[in-house]
């Protein structure tokens, strides 16, 4: 698919949208004789596409990985839901930032940090603004600005979300032969938009096969289909009002995700999530906080590092 092809996608109304998902989900189904399931993460994304694929398909089964890095609020929504699996990761968190490190301040550049502390000619040459030949790149030169995480004095990796999350998720779909339904919208990342662009809403042909139906949408779709359909959510994203630009946002959370994880961190205004997190659970930001050695995450020697505020 061509880049104008996905914002002509992304323009359509909600209307539309709607009845494109409906198509991609009836065609999941379909191709794979009903053996199909929901990855249910209890955000407001994912909370949307069950309440889409139930209607149409009511008996869908809806997987989710308690990974114990979700707000408390989103474990008790998703206790709410029916017909929900639940599974574990293998390692705990602090199993993993021990052993694998912290991801930051993406997947792609925690994953070029971690080779490049291995000396990997690639993952040196990209943090120099190079092609892994050594040519000069236009695009990499985006990346030299995160050469000073190579000397940080923790780890960095992006291996985390593998570990946590799609580890155990693939272990289920594969035990279970049931074929994944993921709520990733283009419009989140570079990397979930050239990935759309290469398999468009169902990849039948991946390796790991995957549906997404809600690629197209943005996050007003989400929110407008959510007030529309009067549909419930978790309740650490308050509630859902139009702002002063005439758009619908959150007076809670924006995005939920892992509570504790950096990535993205310090492209928030403050207050950022950890200074609202000292607010609305301090415990949790106790814990978090607190020195490794003194039994806590030893997150504030990341931001630290970094620069963010706590």
């Amino acid at each position: 698919m061509e880049l104008w092809q996905l914002q002509q996608l992304q323009s359509l109304p909600l209307e539309a949208k709607i009845i494109k998902t409906k198509m991609r989900i009836r065609e999941w189904y379909d191709y794979w004789d009903t053996n199909i399931c929901v990855s249910f993460s209890g955000g407001k994304d994912s909370t949307v596409l069950l309440h889409i694929v139930r209607e149409l398909y009511p008996d869908v089964p809806a997987v989710f990985v308690d990974t114990g890095l979700e707000y408390p609020e989103i474990r008790d929504f998703v206790k709410t839901i029916d017909n929900v699996e639940w599974l574990k990761p293998k390692m705990n968190f602090k199993e993993v930032i021990k052993k694998y490190g912290w991801n930051y301040p993406s997947k792609d550049v925690a994953n070029m940090i971690y080779y490049a502390k291995r000396g990997s000619r690639w993952a040196l040459n990209a943090l120099q603004g190079l092609n892994p030949d050594g040519s000069y790149s236009d695009f990499k030169q985006r990346y030299k600005k995160w050469q000073y995480l190579i000397d940080a004095p923790f780890i960095i990796s992006n291996k985390c979300c593998l570990i946590m999350k799609e580890e155990p998720l693939n272990r289920f779909h594969k035990e279970k032969k049931l074929n994944p339904i993921i709520a990733t919208m283009a419009s989140e990342s570079q990397r979930r938009k050239n990935s759309y662009l290469k398999t468009g809403c169902n990849a039948f042909d991946s390796k790991i096969p995957i549906s997404k139906p809600l690629s197209f949408w943005t996050e007003q779709d989400i929110l407008t289909y959510i007030k529309t359909y009067e549909i419930p959510y978790a309740s650490i994203y308050g509630d859902i009002i139009q702002n002063s630009k005439g758009q619908l946002e959150t007076t809670g959370e924006k995005r939920t995700g892992c509570m504790f994880c950096p990535v993205g961190c310090h492209l928030e205004k403050e207050p950022n999530k950890f200074q609202r997190m000292k607010i609305t659970h301090p415990k949790i930001y106790e814990y978090c906080m607190r020195p490794i050695e003194e039994g806590g995450l030893g997150l504030s020697k990341v931001l630290d590092y970094i620069g963010v505020k706590y």
